[in-house]
């Protein structure tokens, strides 16, 4: 379920404290976050943020496609490492297996 419009999109209130002192200053050294569920927001284009992905900090820069979607989104939690070769084996096998369904072979 959505969250409701009169309340308008969730952004942590010491986000938007960060991203209000770095509009002054003409360096935006990246902003470090444990806020996954922040919206983001028109304010954030163009500033750099590094969201936690529950073992390390996962470097965003923000751009206007962005605006509406989760912060989380952006910093997957999960990394695939491909299948194990016992796998990839029974795979291959089973492929082997299969006959062709090819109409060649009747005529």
């Amino acid at each position: 379920m959505t969250r409701s419009i009169w309340k308008g999109p969730f952004v942590h209130p010491s986000l938007l404290k960060k991203i209000d002192k770095l509009k002054n200053q003409p360096s935006k050294k990246p902003i470090k976050t444990w806020s996954r569920n922040s919206t983001i927001i028109p304010d954030f284009v163009g500033h750099s943020f590094m969201i936690h992905n529950g073992k390390s900090f996962i470097p965003i820069t923000i751009s206007e496609e962005m605006v509406g979607h989760k912060l989380g989104e952006f910093a997957p939690t999960r990394s695939f490492k491909g299948h194990t070769p016992a796998d990839k084996k029974a795979a291959a096998e089973k492929a082997a297996a299969a006959p062709s369904g090819g109409t060649d072979a009747k005529k």
